[in-house]
């Protein structure tokens, strides 16, 4: 019965999830504006695995976002699973943000377009079908009435951008699911024992994040 843990740290989302053969067992989450990622982390994985009756003892592996999204959040997530694959030894799964986030949309058909905000009109994104396979990878782009025309079929967009994009991308055949904000540790449950299964695992002490893009950092302007 392989438990794993699995962290979700990318977005505003701290998100924190233990899965048995695949099937969340417990969860516990917090969207904050505040990014509290660093406070919320390690309480959330204690309480899972209370919640979940287990100790650590007994994970097979641990699960984390590998980005992109906040360059903070993802460092956090990275640091502990990091950390406890190492006090475990036991391997570590690098799970698709932006495949977490469109597999929360429960759809049929037609393709998938998780966004996740960058800044001003740009996102990351990539595409899926309704099967959760990539149909193009993961781009930061600047969203304009343009983007993803080329797509007939119907197109659901999810992620936090729909308030900035749905006054622009406005075709008839475009859905936005705007519940769907963030990606969840609940979500990655089946992505990855799926990745474990296959011994898809990186190696724990090279890893890094994929940011997409450099950090940048605002020094604050000198007073005249």
């Amino acid at each position: 019965m392989p438990f794993i843990l699995n962290i979700e740290t990318a977005t505003k989302n701290c998100s924190v999830s233990i899965a048995k053969d695949g099937e969340t067992i417990a969860c516990n989450e917090l969207a904050d504006e505040g990014y509290s990622h660093a406070e919320k982390l390690h309480v959330f994985i204690e309480e899972v695995m209370e919640s979940a009756g287990i100790t650590v003892q007994d994970l097979v592996a641990v699960a984390v976002s590998q980005g992109p999204g906040s360059y903070t959040g993802l460092r956090i997530g990275v640091s502990a699973a990091k950390g406890l694959c190492f006090a475990l030894n036991i391997p570590l799964i690098a799970v698709d943000t932006l495949k977490t986030l469109a597999s929360q949309a429960n759809v049929s058909d037609g393709k998938i377009i998780p966004m996740l905000d960058a800044r001003r009109m740009e996102v990351y994104s990539a595409v899926f079908n309704a099967s959760l396979e990539t149909e193009r990878e993961i781009k930061a782009e600047v969203i304009d009435e343009d983007s993803f025309s080329s797509y007939t079929e119907t197109v659901y967009f999810v992620g936090d951008c729909a308030e900035k994009c749905k006054t622009v991308l406005t075709k008839e055949n475009f859905v936005f699911l705007e519940d769907i904000k963030y990606p969840s540790a609940h979500a990655m449950s089946k992505i990855s024992y799926d990745k474990y299964q296959k011994s898809d695992t990186v190696d724990v002490a090279y890893f890094e994040p994929y940011y997409l893009k450099d950090f940048m950092m605002t020094m604050p302007s000198k007073k005249q």
